[in-house]
Formats: structure tokens, C-alpha cells, sequence
């Protein structure tokens, strides 16, 4: 797949890395979930095949297919058979903001702080590596990404526009920690801020 391909550091490739240890059917899914709400991976986009993508994650096809099955009853995700199958994103705007509600109300207000507080240093650092390291590509890129927040209509349009705008300054920092930290903490935090029916800012 060539989605999100931006060099060598990617947002995809941060997104879909290979998982650390844990419950791995729920890290797949909250892997996938994550590129899915965040808008690396777009609604009707064709996920790789079973196979390519549980090598990608470092997790056998038996725990790829119970997380996407759990993605098809969140309404993330549809699976085709036959000529011309596959699973493919379905994204809806009622599915990720059911998803994010159920989010929010996991959290206590100290741990949202907590969080906040978290990205305000990765953020931070990363900023000012990518104002250091970035090329004039990297710039026109977060340009058109900027663009891309000012012109959305909705929240769901803005949330993904605006995530993926601060993973890209990341990427820019060429740094593939910080890169992999500001997409864990956006697959947790974008989803919140963005609800319609609140404004949240840790």
C-alpha cells in the first residue's frame, strides 16, 4: 500500500508498526482503529491482504482476523468476498463518534490532563526538531495539510486533517520515536476533542 508513503519515516508505517507485547487482538484493533480514526487509511481504501498486513504488525492471521471481525462490528471496517474482495475502510461518521463517546468516558479528568500534558512536550520537541531538519518538501507538505484543516466542513474532516497534521510535523522531525509517540497519543486524544458534542482541551 502506498498510502501515506512520505519517505522513509511515514505516517502509515508509525501507525502500523510492529506491536509490543500485550493482549494482541485488542492492540490490532486499536492499531487499525487508530490509522482508520486518525485518516491515514481512508474510508473505502483497501486494507493490505491478511497476510501482508500481519506481517506488518508482527501478529499471526489468526489474531489479524479476530481484530478485523471486532473492526466489522464497530462499523470501521467491511470484508468483500471474491473477484475484487478484501476488507476496506467504512468510516462513518455515527461509527468513530460512538467510538470516541465510549473513549471519552473510560478517562478520569486527571488522566486527560496527564495526557494533554504528555503531548504538549512530545509536540514541543517535535516542533522544533522539524524547524531544524526540514526540508522545503516537508514544508510544502504541512502547507497543503494546513489547507487541508482550513477548508474542512466537518468535525470528522477536520479531526483526521488536524492529526494528521501534527503526526506530519513529526515526521518532519525525523525522528521515528517521537513519531510513534504523537500517533499513540493522537489515536487517544484527536478522537475526544473532535466530538461535536463537546470542546475539550486538557
Amino acid at each position: 500500500m502506498t498510502a501515506g508513503e512520505l519517505g522513509p519515516l511515514t505516517a502509515l508505517g508509525a501507525v502500523l508498526s510492529p506491536l509490543d507485547g500485550g493482549p494482541r487482538t485488542d492492540a490490532v484493533v486499536a492499531r487499525i482503529s487508530a490509522a482508520i480514526g486518525l485518516g491515514v487509511m481512508a474510508d473505502g481504501e483497501q486494507l493490505p491482504s491478511e497476510i501482508d498486513l500481519a506481517t506488518q504488525l508482527g501478529v499471526s492471521t489468526m489474531t489479524l482476523r479476530e481484530a478485523l471481525a471486532v473492526l466489522r462490528e464497530q462499523g470501521l471496517v467491511e470484508t468483500k468476498r471474491g473477484r475484487g474482495g478484501g476488507s476496506f475502510v467504512r468510516a462513518s461518521a455515527e461509527a468513530l463518534t460512538s467510538r470516541s463517546l465510549a473513549r471519552l468516558q473510560e478517562y478520569s479528568v486527571q488522566e486527560l490532563r496527564d495526557l494533554g500534558d504528555e503531548h504538549f512536550a512530545i509536540a514541543g520537541a517535535a516542533a522544533v526538531l522539524a524547524a531544524r531538519r526540514a526540508v522545503a518538501a516537508d514544508v510544502d507538505r504541512l502547507r497543503a495539510l494546513a489547507g487541508k484543516l482550513n477548508d474542512s466542513t466537518d468535525a470528522v474532516q477536520s479531526r483526521r486533517a488536524d492529526s494528521r497534521f501534527q503526526i506530519e510535523v513529526t515526521v518532519c522531525s525525523q525522528s521515528s520515536r517521537l513519531t510513534r509517540a504523537e500517533v499513540g497519543i493522537q489515536a487517544e486524544l484527536s478522537e475526544m476533542r473532535w466530538l461535536p458534542q463537546l470542546s475539550i482541551d486538557p
